[in-house]
């Protein structure tokens, strides 16, 4: 019997064998790939559309968000409230977003009733027709919801870093303006529809239960349309800014700055990105990170801070993040340099170093915990074009990066000169 006045060993995250549950792959009889994951003890489902037909697509600004967005606004046979009603009905729901380099439809409902909705999905990819009312509204409740946006410094400052760092006319660095919004036309909704969604071939994502007939209900709805391979992706040259440092008055009045710092980085197929993944949860990536311990826990100049890498596929950043008060900002921007320093002079210790590793290692045995996270895995996996060890590899890279490399890496990009620095007020 087990003896409960006993506490049970501490284990570290760093002991554990942490598996990727491997997926099952069906392709349609019209050559699209379905990845699916069967797990979970609730009756429930997850599906993913996922089309190339991000912005990196689009050759007018905002079409393919708004032709993504109004995908369920009505299709040849229902208007949007009969769309919206069917799926309330099954208790079900299907969302839309669109991202950089795709789009996609998603689906939450109860495994058993995946027969009666997979036909009004089908039926909105390939009959959507974008009422005129509805891109009107569209466009108004956008234009309202921007300029509410741009009196706020987080937002202006989240739109020129990236310009900064790609260019106003690259994919990443692109923004929404009200006249991009007044330009869009019903037409070129359509005619971005039909290239990307109708005639192009998709990728499906499938987690949860899965019905014993899910590969016949996917087939028999999505792989019987004729369409062709999902199309190359355009070249897009980032061209950063010439000058480095920012400063942007948006508010007269206020009192809390907003801080961006960025430098370009390699994407993930790069050597080093694993492993820079690790320093930067050191440098700013979680709650016990240097700069939160500095700038919030010691100076107190921020209520958080962090550090990340974009998760793009193609040109990527390394950034810095935080509000913190008007009069604190350029002191908040020289405590973040003097981390870099730091990083790059002195090795970190074994009990830190230890911590970091224990902490991304179970933050990724959270994300293993359920099917739809381990399709989420799996789906950015598939998406970067990654091999199928890459989880395997990122894995091993944590448990046994050591010190010298990590300060290696922070010599070669945690490096002041290299990073655009802006301040938003």
């Amino acid at each position: 019997m087990l003896n409960r006045t006993i506490a049970p060993p501490i284990k570290d995250a760093i002991e554990f064998n942490l598996e990727l549950k491997p997926y099952q792959k069906w392709v349609l009889d019209n050559g699209t790939e379905v990845y699916a994951i069967d797990a979970g003890a609730e009756d429930v489902l997850q599906v993913e559309w996922v089309f190339y037909a991000g912005n990196w697509f689009e050759e007018q600004s905002l079409v393919a968000a708004a032709t993504n967005y109004l995908l369920k606004n009505g299709t040849q046979s229902r208007n949007a409230f009969a769309i919206n009603e069917h799926f309330e009905y099954y208790g079900a729901h299907l969302n839309r977003t669109a991202y950089n380099e795709t789009a996609t439809l998603s689906l939450h409902c109860l495994s058993k009733h995946a027969a009666e909705l997979f036909p009004v999905v089908a039926e909105i990819i390939e009959t959507s027709v974008f009422p005129e009312e509805e891109l009107q509204l569209y466009k108004q409740n956008n234009k309202q919801r921007l300029a509410v946006s741009l009196k706020k410094s987080e937002f202006v400052a989240n739109r020129l870093i990236d310009v900064y760092v790609y260019g106003i006319d690259h994919p990443y660095g692109k923004y929404s303006t009200e006249a991009s919004y007044d330009a869009l036309q019903r037409e070129a909704l359509v005619a971005f529809y039909q290239q990307f969604y109708q005639q192009r071939r998709c990728l499906i994502f499938v987690a949860g239960k899965l019905p014993s007939n899910l590969q016949q209900l996917l087939n028999a709805q999505f792989g019987a349309r004729k369409v062709a391979a999902a199309p190359a992706l355009p070249t897009h040259v980032a061209t950063p800014a010439a000058a480095k440092n920012y400063r942007v008055e948006n508010d007269k009045e206020g009192v809390q700055g907003s801080i961006r710092l960025a430098r370009p980085f390699p994407n993930r197929h790069h050597s080093d990105f694993t492993k820079a993944t690790i320093l930067n949860n050191l440098f700013g990536g979680f709650f016990g990170s240097r700069l939160m311990n500095n700038i919030r826990e010691d100076k107190g100049y921020t209520y958080g801070i962090y550090s990340y890498i974009q998760n793009h596929i193609h040109d990527t950043a390394w950034l810095v993040s935080t509000e913190a008060g008007r009069d604190v900002c350029e002191a908040t921007i020289a405590e973040v340099y003097k981390e870099m320093e730091r990083l790059r002079n002195e090795p970190v210790d074994k009990e830190e170093l230890l911590l970091v590793k224990n902490y991304m290692l179970g933050s990724t045995l959270g994300d293993l915990d359920g099917p739809f996270h381990i399709i989420g895995r799996w789906k950015n996996i598939v998406l970067n074009g990654m091999k199928d060890d890459y989880f395997d590899k990122a894995v091993d890279a944590i448990k046994s990066v050591t010190a010298a490399e990590l300060q290696e890496l922070a010599n070669r990009y945690l490096l002041a000169d290299e990073f655009y620095e802006l301040v938003v007020i």
